[in-house]
């Protein structure tokens, strides 16, 4: 067997050659005709994006005009009558929503047995918070002290203080307490 090749040009398979350039230039053209309509979608995306800014850049300057214009013609003293009639509103809405249950529940709770409540009488302050003065009768010091710790510590009572303390005529101590009122405590 002889393993020579005695042929003048030696054998080359082209026919492979050709068909990997042929694959090659056909995913070529594929790609470049994908970027192509890419493209061609990206820019048509691309005006009519701008031209929707543009018209609503527009829109917000006519918008800008009018609302200046609305405010223009909007009479001072008319606004604060309007506002004036709304913290009024408010206020009533503020004092018809104040629970008494909540409170006398509050005082059910930190109550000692040595303290009794004599008269309570909430008062809505100008910023909108609650005050409740509490005249109370006890008959030491200390369950005076305890009754107004316990209150502190609902989380419903801030800022509670004895206004004033006397002893009456029965040896018991009567002391007026007072006390911002934040209703219910979240929780």
């Amino acid at each position: 067997m002889l393993r020579t090749n005695l042929s003048t040009r030696p054998f080359y398979n082209e026919r492979s050659v050709q068909v990997a350039l042929a694959a090659i230039g056909l995913l070529v053209l594929a790609v470049t005709a994908f970027n192509a309509v890419e493209l061609a979608r990206l820019t048509a995306s691309q005006r009519s994006l701008g031209a929707h800014a543009v018209e609503s850049e527009q829109d917000a300057a006519r918008l800008r005009t009018q609302a200046a214009a609305i405010r223009a013609q909007i009479n001072p003293k008319e606004l604060e009558t309007v506002a004036n009639a709304a913290r009024e509103a408010n206020g009533i809405i503020d004092r018809r929503a104040f629970s008494w249950t909540d409170l006398f529940g509050q005082f059910e709770h930190t109550l000692p047995e040595d303290v009794r409540i004599t008269a309570v009488q909430p008062r809505l302050e100008q910023d909108g918070t609650f005050v409740v003065g509490i005249t109370v009768q006890a008959r030491r010091a200390e369950d005076l002290d305890a009754f107004i710790e316990a209150l502190e510590k609902t989380g419903a009572f801030r800022n509670v203080l004895s206004l004033e303390e006397q002893t009456n005529d029965s040896g018991l101590l009567e002391a007026v307490v007072e006390g911002t009122y934040t209703g219910m405590p979240r929780g």
